[in-house]
């Protein structure tokens, strides 16, 4: 890949910012913008006291030392806009935390920027290099933000499948699924909402195909520390993945402080600044006060890191006791936050109409995994929940127990 063909701007013209880029499933059935049905879960579990395991956030704080030092630089008066690139201590941790995890070489000068949160990063890297004439592709189910920012570019928003069992990357869809106009393809591993972590082999493909059509690599690697048993392995790490791959990461899993919204990017120097001068408009900068607090978090020791992974497991292993009490066919996830599972075998088909049931029915709260798909992979997806086990161990174990009236409710 020609840094030409990496840094050229592709399509023309301006992106429409219409109701219809934002997606369908912001719309309601007038074609007004309506809410999320994450808005809408979270409203009825509310309304019935219901356990929330439907929004993916831990209800617990993450290290101490790392809260006490951004309460030190509120005090210290760390309190107005940062550089629009990040600090320089927290983009010199991410670059250290690249080469101690992964053996990778970033320049925190040139190939490191800082942002609100992995979504403005995958924002600012799809509105970069992508518009009207392109195609963006992701695997489905997809993260919701992806579709939206897509559609927001102006460019086309094309998927690979991922399907039950394994939700493993399939060769001959994904190859059909790449086309002359892909610009972009977003990989998204640990993957939200089936928990897979994807292979290898699976990742290597991505990037024969990748390299084969000129495409650009923007991977989401948010749960990279939170994995069960199996590695996770950054694209970048790859042969031939390094000078077409942007790598985004942020601390709010890892560190459970997601509303501090600190996210990171690094890649090729080229790409990174195309990435920098479209965040420049976002935001140009946040949360000062907390990006030296997350430069400490990266450097904290080994056993925090395989900790928090062990102790997420455990969380997973309870919730999912509970899952298969209720009847339902649990696919085990291999990583992040999150479980799916078909209620299929409880008789029941369509799963968003379960979602908002649930709430009222034993006190607990899914998200649907069609909210996460196009129309065909919502029909493949109609009986997919998506639980989140982030939470306290009394409020799973609680969940598990009410799981348990399922059955004779449905």
């Amino acid at each position: 890949m020609t840094a030409d063909a990496r840094t050229a701007p592709r399509g023309s013209g301006t992106a429409p910012w219409t109701r219809a880029a934002l997606g369908a499933n912001l719309l309601g059935s007038d074609g007004r913008l309506g809410i999320t049905i994450f808005e809408e879960v979270t409203a009825l579990a509310q309304e019935h006291g219901a356990i929330n395991l439907g929004q993916g956030f831990p209800d617990e704080d993450g290290p101490q030392e790392i809260l006490d030092a951004a309460r030190s630089a509120i005090a210290d008066g760390a309190n107005q806009y940062a550089p629009g690139q990040g600090l320089p201590v927290l983009r010199s941790a991410i670059a250290a935390h690249q080469e101690r995890f992964y053996g990778l070489t970033v320049d925190p000068q040139t190939e490191v920027i800082v942002s609100t949160g992995a979504t403005e990063s995958i924002a600012a890297a799809i509105l970069a290099f992508a518009g009207p004439g392109d195609e963006v592709l992701t695997f489905e189910p997809f993260y919701d933000s992806y579709g939206a920012v897509i559609g927001l570019s102006g460019a086309t928003h094309t998927t690979a499948p991922l399907r039950a069992p394994d939700f493993q990357p399939d060769a001959a869809s994904l190859e059909a699924a790449f086309s002359e106009r892909t610009r972009i393809v977003v990989v998204n591993n640990p993957h939200n909402p089936t928990g897979s972590v994807f292979t290898r082999a699976a990742l290597e493909l991505i990037v024969r195909l990748a390299e084969r059509h000129g495409a650009i690599i923007v991977t989401d690697e948010v749960y990279e520390h939170l994995t069960f048993g199996v590695p996770h392995i950054p694209v970048a790490t790859l042969s031939g993945a390094a000078d077409r791959t942007l790598t985004i990461s942020s601390a709010g899993k890892t560190f459970s402080v997601t509303g501090w919204k600190v996210g990171w990017l690094s890649g090729p120097a080229e790409l990174v600044a195309q990435v920098r001068t479209v965040k420049t408009f976002l935001t140009y900068t946040s949360g000062t006060p907390f990006q030296g607090a997350v430069a400490l978090g990266l450097g904290l020791p080994d056993a925090f890191f395989t900790s928090a992974a062990a102790t997420l497991r455990r969380k997973r292993d309870l919730l999912g006791e509970g899952l298969r009490a209720a009847g339902f066919d649990v696919f085990e996830p291999e990583g992040t936050f999150f479980t799916t599972v078909d209620a299929a075998p409880l008789g029941v088909e369509d799963a968003t109409d379960l979602a908002r049931r649930l709430p009222s029915l034993i006190g607990v709260a899914a998200i649907p995994v069609a909210m996460f798909c196009h129309e065909e992979g919502a029909e493949r997806t109609r009986s997919l929940l998506r639980f989140a086990f982030c939470k306290r161990f009394d409020v799973i174990e609680e969940g598990a127990l009410r799981l348990g009236a399922l059955r004779e409710r449905v």
